[in-house]
């Protein structure tokens, strides 16, 4: 069984940074993508950023220019560096991995409990 566990969250001010990670951990599995997803009150989940095995990136709009992604293999840990937080940034964020395991073609969404951003003055 794969796990993944997210840190990080906390409280800052507007402007400020903070960096979110999320560790999976199991055995005989691989991670073909791993991805951030952010739920505030009243709005649906929404795709934050997402990289793939192979190093591809996407961001979602609002935090392009301001947030990177980027993993590191040997730990099987995906990050997400926020720089110029905004208040519309608080929100749950959540990690999801894109996860097969040994011997396998199929792949499964994994998700984590999330961690809360809350940016505030």
């Amino acid at each position: 069984q794969v796990q993944l566990v997210e840190s990080g969250g906390g409280l800052v001010q507007p402007g400020g940074s903070l960096r979110l990670s999320c560790a999976a951990s199991g055995s005989a599995f691989s991670i073909r993508a791993m991805g951030w997803y952010r739920q505030a009150p009243g709005k649906e989940r929404e795709l934050v950023a997402r990289i793939t095995s192979g190093g591809s990136t996407n961001y979602a709009d609002s935090v392009k220019g301001r947030f990177t992604i980027s993993r590191d293999d040997a730990k099987n840990t995906v990050y997400l560096q926020m720089h110029s937080l905004k208040p519309e940034d608080t929100a749950i964020y959540y990690c999801k991995a894109d996860v097969s395991y040994t011997g396998e073609y199929r792949y499964l969404e994994v998700w984590g409990q999330g961690t809360l951003v809350t940016v505030s003055s």
